[in-house]
């Protein structure tokens, strides 16, 4: 505890965090108002074509696939979903040959990034074509089914506690696309669905919970071994990171949380997701965001609840090296602006009050984690929580007339 309170954040730093938090928002609502305010084009593989026929036809279910990809960010898109592979490759080999271009080192410096990325896609490739969860669409009126789940959960949270090597990936890739879908369907169709409450509180319940159960089942098979030196389970090092917080700095962390999700976390990456985002957008607002028309105001929501997280625990990020910053940017903004429209009360809403609580409760999780279990079980918890208290006091308000 002596060692934390020598670690504080200098006067200095503060004001450029400060600075940091109002040009990243800045840039998030001039974004914002860009794409509101220009032309788009129309007819451009819309969401609701691809879900009506992605059951019975490959070229469609392919394209599912692909989307799937960046749906842990609300936007199933299929630019968004390569460019995130295109910019990951390039951020990896960045990373590998050291390059000072390379960023926040993808994957935490691990070097598993490509056992990660080969096991989170062949477990997609489970849930979507072997099980054939997609099936679901054809018996609901929902239009949508979680298949993503295990892209940005199970198999890599294997990769992360058991190591690389290819027995890893396949028993967490073939365990995890079994393991995620029914877990998070359930809790969406028989109690969020009767509530009202988001669906995303089902999708990353299914997280959370399939990942302990695929954990617990890992222990007992012969083939899988924890590595003795280390316990991944635990998110802070002894020999954290050096962290000076400058204006870049600020910046670069508030990219690199949008792709924390996938377990990447590197700014390079995100900047390829988001182009190919904006340019959904500008193809076709209905290819992007279940063609709800809120791209715009969801990824604002993302800027807002990042930087309010960065800003607001910049201490812990010098003591740790890493903090769940990125919570809101995947599950309360966004939840926030589906529920309730993406006026800017209900982005700065959304993006704040994510910001303000879930880092803690993810924080408060992972410390409490027994070894062999990964911190994606925190942060996906904190995600269900934060996102539930969140949309029901608003709707509380909301209810009253008071929002």
């Amino acid at each position: 505890m002596s060692k934390h309170k020598e670690i504080i954040v200098s006067p200095e730093e503060l004001r450029a965090a400060i600075m940091g938090y109002i040009i990243a928002l800045a840039i998030g609502f001039a974004l914002y108002a860009l794409m509101v305010t220009l032309p788009t084009g129309e007819y451009w593989l819309p969401y609701g074509e691809v879900a009506a026929k992605a059951v019975t036809d490959a070229f469609y279910r392919f394209i599912w696939f692909i989307e799937d990809m960046t749906e842990a960010q609300f936007y199933a898109s299929v630019p968004a979903g390569i460019f995130l592979c295109v910019f990951g490759f390039i951020a990896w080999y960045f990373d590998k040959v050291k390059s000072k271009y390379a960023g926040f080192s993808i994957s935490y410096g691990t070097g598993l990034w490509p056992w990660v990325f080969v096991a989170q896609t062949l477990g997609l490739f489970v849930s979507v074509y072997v099980c054939n969860y997609l099936e679901v669409l054809a018996h609901t009126d929902f239009g949508w089914v979680p298949t993503f789940v295990p892209f940005v959960s199970i198999p890599p949270a294997v990769i992360f506690v058991y190591g690389k090597g290819w027995k890893n990936v396949l028993t967490g890739a073939v365990l995890g696309g079994i393991v995620g879908f029914p877990i998070a369907w359930f809790v969406i169709d028989k109690l969020l669905r009767p509530w009202e409450l988001p669906a995303v509180i089902g999708n990353v319940t299914g997280m959370w919970v399939g990942t302990i159960a695929v954990l617990e089942i890992c222990r007992y098979l012969p083939w899988m071994k924890l590595p003795s030196s280390s316990n991944p389970s635990k998110e802070e090092k002894k020999d954290p990171p050096q962290i000076t917080i400058t204006v870049t700095w600020f910046l670069r962390r508030v990219l690199a949380d949008f792709t924390e999700a996938q377990f990447w976390g590197n700014e390079i990456a995100s900047l390829g997701m988001i182009f190919g985002a904006i340019l959904s957008w500008f193809l076709d607002p209905k290819h992007i965001a279940y063609a709800s028309v809120l791209f715009p105001a969801i990824f604002a929501s993302q800027v807002v609840g990042s930087a309010t997280g960065i800003l607001l625990y910049l201490k812990w990020w010098k003591i740790k090296g890493w903090y769940p910053t990125f919570v809101p940017v995947v599950s309360v903004g966004p939840a926030v602006v589906l529920t309730f429209g993406g006026s800017i009360p209900m982005i700065l809403a959304g993006g704040i009050l994510g910001g303000i609580i879930g880092p803690v409760i993810a924080d408060l999780i992972i410390r409490s984690l027994p070894k062999g279990w990964h911190p994606v079980i925190g942060n996906t918890f904190s995600m269900a929580f934060t996102t539930a208290l969140v949309v029901s006091v608003i709707r509380f308000f909301w209810a009253y007339g008071l929002v």
